[in-house]
């Protein structure tokens, strides 16, 4: 087990990806604080299938978006857990909005790019003031540098994340942290279940992934395990895809 003795903390970690990958961190051997925006039911089944491994599980509660609540998560997390090892910003949303009819109120930015930027600053200091190296790993998207029409929004924030990540990699070396991005493409969770519904949209979504299927939630855990590993000690400022070559062959239907 690659991860004993770390602790990972894990966004977005009640479901889909999030918490396929607190599972498969703790696989490894680390114990997981499961950051979730509600503590529920189904918190509470991400945690315990965390504990399921023999890994230790915590929750902290709130919201990414607001710098207040992370700060807050962050503290009850250390408290709890002793100490973080590894940052993964997986938290993130999706909305279909024109252009033209976006509003304030579209929150994409505060929680795909706002909330990862502040989390690894509270990360980061943490990781300073103890005197060691440490982990980011972004949960990004192809979107980082493919067009989405409608998802203006979506595609701002992670393409910000791809920059931050790359500036963040170079000020945070000294301190020894890594930072990169996964960009997974068209993954089985529920932000495609729309398309997965429809079997004209999934065929043709399906007709612009050479591997000829979508992705799953564990195929990006085995990704975050690895960068989270010291195998990937000399990898940082780097965004690793994962969308069975969609990205260079995507053609609009």
């Amino acid at each position: 087990m690659k991860l004993t003795g770390k602790t990972a903390l894990v966004t977005g970690s009640a479901s889909g990806i999030g918490r396929a990958i607190a599972i498969r961190l703790a696989q490894e051997g680390a114990g997981v604080v499961l950051a979730v925006h509600r503590d529920d039911e189904r918190a509470q089944q991400a945690a315990q299938a965390v504990r399921d491994t023999g890994g230790n599980a915590w929750l902290v509660a709130g919201d990414v978006g607001r710098v207040a609540d992370i700060t807050r998560m962050m503290d009850q997390a250390l408290a709890a857990a002793g100490g973080i090892d590894v940052l993964v910003n997986n938290a993130g949303i999706e909305l279909r909005v024109p252009f033209l009819e976006m509003t304030e109120a579209d929150r994409v930015l505060d929680i795909n790019l706002k909330g990862p930027c502040f989390l690894a600053q509270a990360f980061a200091r943490h990781r300073r003031d103890a005197g060691a190296g440490g982990r980011i790993i972004n949960i990004s998207s192809v979107h980082e540098d493919l067009s989405f029409p409608h998802f203006t929004s979506y595609c701002a924030s992670k393409g910000g994340l791809r920059m931050m990540m790359r500036n963040l990699a170079i000020e945070l070396a000294p301190l020894g942290i890594t930072v990169n991005n996964i960009a997974p493409g068209a993954i089985g969770t529920a932000m495609n279940q729309d398309v997965q519904a429809q079997p004209a949209a999934l065929r043709g979504l399906l007709a612009n992934i050479p591997l000829r299927r979508l992705g799953t939630p564990e195929d990006v855990a085995a990704l975050a395990a690895f960068l989270a590993s010291s195998d990937a000690d000399y990898i940082t400022g780097a965004t690793m895809l994962i969308d069975g070559g969609l990205l260079w062959n995507y053609a609009e239907q």
